[in-house]
């Protein structure tokens, strides 16, 4: 099968180790605006050749979009006009309604399947990608009945041999849901960022004093603002409504301890910590 990869970052780069790992019946076209990546993806061995798109498209069974949701959203009718008949688009975006939309009324609509993978790490490009990153995690598939049977089953059967867990959404509850489990955690992670960055003037105290806590705390921080910026404007009703309670929650804490009211922080602590029985 030759499958296509728009975007050879991270989790394109990723995508392509991890089937070359299992398979040896795949072959990666790579297309990335970068000529700096695109050359550094053909050197680490992601993809076997870097073609323009449209002529990568035309050469492959299946194509996948591993690139900012701004470009996917922009990308799909275009890349559905000339996709072959027998062909299959994927995007890999961690935002699907207004995916989902800009490819809605368009006559391939049935050729394209929206999906996200659960996976990510904070850093980017070619050099980032590794072939375990998508084993053994959840690729979430939406709106699965807008895909045709023969488009959903090649891209559950390249879960597979990824070993990949498949669950399937409605794309709104998806961009609900994750807006509270995703995209509010690397926004938390770069506000706390900013606010070290603006009280420490002095690295050398964040280096020194800053432990395991603060540092995993805002690992997120290092992501690609080139990626995030585009969620959280096209998941911002969410990302809006979950900043409310999350600012809510943090205005909390700020009152009891303005009112060293010790016993309703350990209260509230408490409360939070019911997140070990779902995480463990």
């Amino acid at each position: 099968m030759q499958i296509a990869i728009v975007g050879l970052g991270l989790l394109g780069g990723s995508f392509a180790l991890g089937l070359k790992a299992k398979h040896n019946n795949y072959r990666f076209i790579g297309v990335d605006y970068s000529a700096e990546h695109a050359a550094k993806a053909l050197s680490l061995h992601l993809v076997d050749e870097v073609l323009p798109l449209e002529e990568a498209v035309k050469k492959s069974d299946l194509i996948v979009l591993a690139i900012p949701v701004n470009a996917i959203s922009r990308l799909i009718s275009p890349i559905l006009d000339f996709l072959p008949e027998n062909a299959t688009l994927v995007d890999l975006g961690s935002t699907k309604e207004l995916i989902c939309k800009a490819a809605h009324k368009h006559p391939k609509r049935g050729k394209f399947v929206a999906a996200h993978p659960i996976a990510g790490t904070e850093y980017s490009g070619p050099e980032a990608a590794f072939a375990s990153l998508l084993m053994n995690k959840t690729m979430i598939i939406c709106d699965k009945e807008a895909s045709d049977a023969a488009s959903l089953k090649l891209v559950e059967q390249v879960c597979q041999d990824l070993e990949m867990h498949l669950r399937y959404m409605d794309s709104a509850a998806h961009d609900l849901h994750l807006a509270y489990v995703s995209h509010l955690s690397h926004i938390s992670s770069f506000a706390l960022g900013i606010t070290v960055l603006d009280k420490e003037k002095d690295e050398k105290h964040i280096f020194d004093m800053a432990g395991s806590g603060f540092s995993s705390t805002v690992r997120l921080a290092k992501s690609s603002p080139q990626m995030w910026g585009p969620i959280f404007t096209q998941n911002k009703k969410n990302v809006s409504e979950a900043l409310d309670s999350y600012i809510k929650q943090l205005q909390s804490f700020k009152d009891i301890i303005d009112k060293d009211d010790e016993e309703k922080g350990k209260e509230l602590m408490l409360k939070a910590n019911d997140i070990r029985r779902i995480l463990g």
